[in-house]
């Protein structure tokens, strides 16, 4: 099994070539360098499910510290003054480090179903929800972004599932990039319950139905500029051509 810096190292590079990818089709850089970081950061999420060690450590002061940095463009939106901001950033780290990280610790069994491909959507919705900008687009390749580090982690896993000296195949193997579980009903209802609110979240998210509102508002204007344009298309008395006026001693037949 891959250890926790070649997750993070792994999922960072190929975060590099994500970076390199949207730089190249004319994205800023700094949105080039963010998608990077949540691909690096993804990478080791799903050791959430570790309970303990190192991984686990790692794992939960990394995003313990990176989700209060991504929410700080929405605290600004919703017009929050610097010291609501840094309060609001302090309650979410401590949540997500005393919270979430022992509700992880509980009720999460290690390759159970947070090592799953719905597992890396939920993380693209949450990284979709978690970040703001006007242009959805963008939005949209940070939570691809996070995904793909994600889903780095659980190929790693399948590599290092296989023992290529032996040529065999370790009782790991088939644990990691999975859609269901074998471990009941329950943890599969949970995983892909929580993929559908993630899902029902982002469709839902203001700034889409805004942009959606937009959108319609658009077809609508364009549907009615249309007839106007066909109109001023046909002919019009105005367009008739009119017989030259009579020249001056000034005009052309001096």
């Amino acid at each position: 099994m891959a250890d926790f810096k070649t997750h993070f190292w792994g999922a960072t590079l190929v975060g590099t070539g994500v970076g390199a990818a949207g730089y190249s089709y004319g994205i800023p850089l700094e949105s080039c360098v963010l998608a990077t970081g949540l691909c690096g950061v993804s990478g080791i999420l799903p050791d959430l499910d570790s309970s303990s060690g190192v991984p686990f450590r790692e794992s939960v002061a990394f995003i313990s510290a990176f989700i209060p940095i991504l929410l700080i463009q929405r605290f600004e939106h919703l017009g929050w003054d610097r010291q609501t901001i840094v309060l609001a950033a302090a309650m979410i780290y401590i949540g997500f480090r005393f919270g979430v990280a022992e509700l992880f610790r509980r009720y999460t069994v290690h390759r159970g179903m947070w090592h799953s491909i719905p597992a890396a959507a939920s993380m693209g919705l949450l990284a979709f929800l978690i970040t703001e900008h006007q242009n959805l687009l963008l939005r949209s390749y940070w939570a691809g972004a996070a995904t793909i580090g994600f889903l780095t982690h659980l190929v790693l896993d399948e590599f290092y599932s296989v023992d290529f000296r032996g040529v065999r195949l370790k009782k790991s193997f088939g644990t990691a990039l999975k859609f269901w579980s074998d471990m009941g009903l329950w943890p599969n209802l949970s995983t892909y319950g929580k993929l559908a609110v993630l899902a029902f979240l982002a469709w839902s998210d203001p700034m889409l139905m805004e942009y959606a509102a937009q959108r319609d508002a658009g077809l609508a204007r364009t549907a009615q500029e249309v007839p106007q344009a066909t109109t001023s298309l046909l002919p019009r008395e105005a367009h008739v051509a009119q017989p030259p006026a009579e020249q001056g001693e000034s005009g052309w037949f001096r």
